[in-house]
């Protein structure tokens, strides 16, 4: 009897900041895989909040319980790095409708490069679909008082001290720009 090759999947993007829709993406792919590798894409023409090594140690400490989750970076095309850690299967999260068009296009064309490379798509759970990144840099960022109580309800505990402290950061530091 032929042994069966363990079932590995990648789970890519820019995770910045970390969210629990993410978390729950995570959780449940773990569940289904053997073992799935959280892929963080670095763009080098984008600022992120977070370096990749910070998302990466965030992660790492979020899905310490979780042996068959690892965390790595990558550059370049996502298909790409799934083949070069043997990954059969690209897991992706989807909250909204618009969501399901996008990722849509995206798995077409990863079909188009990868033949081999499954999408396997998992609905965003009802109470993180309307959770983003981009919402939570915009909660963090452009609130008045934004408060550890607030972003617990979108982003792990892990994540809150290093975002509220970025922020507070990048406020006195725009605040030393005008007073020159």
């Amino acid at each position: 009897m032929k042994p069966v090759a363990p079932r590995v999947a990648i789970y890519a993007g820019s995770f910045d900041p970390f969210t629990l829709g993410h978390e729950d993406i995570v959780r449940r792919g773990a569940a289904l895989f053997d073992r799935l590798v959280i892929a963080i894409g670095i763009n080098p023409d984008k600022q992120p909040l977070f370096s990749a090594a910070e998302r990466q140690e965030i992660m790492g400490d979020i899905f310490a319980d979780l042996p068959n989750v690892q965390i790595a970076g990558f550059t370049g095309l996502t298909v790409d790095f799934a083949r070069s850690i043997g990954a059969s299967v690209m897991l992706r999260g989807v909250r909204t409708v618009s969501d399901i068009e996008t990722e849509f296009t995206m798995a077409l064309a990863n079909h188009i490069l990868a033949p081999d490379l499954e999408t396997v798509f998992l609905m965003a759970s009802e109470r993180f679909s309307h959770i983003s990144s981009t919402l939570i840099k915009q909660i963090a960022t452009m609130g008045r008082d934004a408060s550890r109580e607030q972003l617990l309800k979108f982003i792990p505990e892990r994540v809150v001290t290093p975002l509220l402290e970025k922020v507070q950061r990048e406020r006195a530091e725009g605040m030393g720009d005008r007073g020159q």
